[in-house]
């Protein structure tokens, strides 16, 4: 009775092995410009580029910038994206667009448009009284 059990059990770690290898597409990747941690923090530095663009009390810290894009990329390549697929996806106009786009439209619901200098100030001295990734990117010259 032991080995009939070991027989079924050294036939059905093939099976297993077949089956996990043709669910493997189900564990592939989501779009770069889908994966959400990604474009959450391309979308903050869309937004903290903009509220350094239009108000003269705040500046962009681009050492910082630089240093959160690198995590990004050590980020997008531990999840398995190609150093191509990284490179095409941040140098993408389309995509620039798409996050300059989306950053205008969180601004906006701050009341932040073209125009209202102290909008984006405002916008800009919140984030980084919360201590969030935007507020991170900037540093006030008041």
């Amino acid at each position: 009775m032991a080995w009939n059990a070991k027989e079924a059990l050294m036939k059905l770690i093939p099976m297993t092995i077949a089956a996990l290898m043709l669910a493997a597409p189900a564990f592939a990747l989501v779009p770069i410009n889908q994966e959400k941690t990604i474009n959450d923090t391309l979308r903050s530095g869309f937004i903290a580029d903009a509220i350094a663009d239009n108000c003269p009390t705040l500046q962009p810290r681009r050492l910082r910038a630089l240093n959160e894009l690198l995590k990004l990329r050590e980020y997008a390549l531990s999840q398995g994206y190609s150093a191509t697929e990284v490179r095409a996806f941040v140098e993408d106009k389309t995509e620039k667009a798409r996050g300059k786009a989306e950053a205008a439209t969180w601004l906006a619901s701050k009341g932040a448009v073209p125009g209202k200098t102290d909008a984006y100030c405002a916008a800009g001295e919140a984030e980084i009284a919360r201590g969030s990734l935007v507020g991170a990117l900037l540093r006030s010259t008041r």
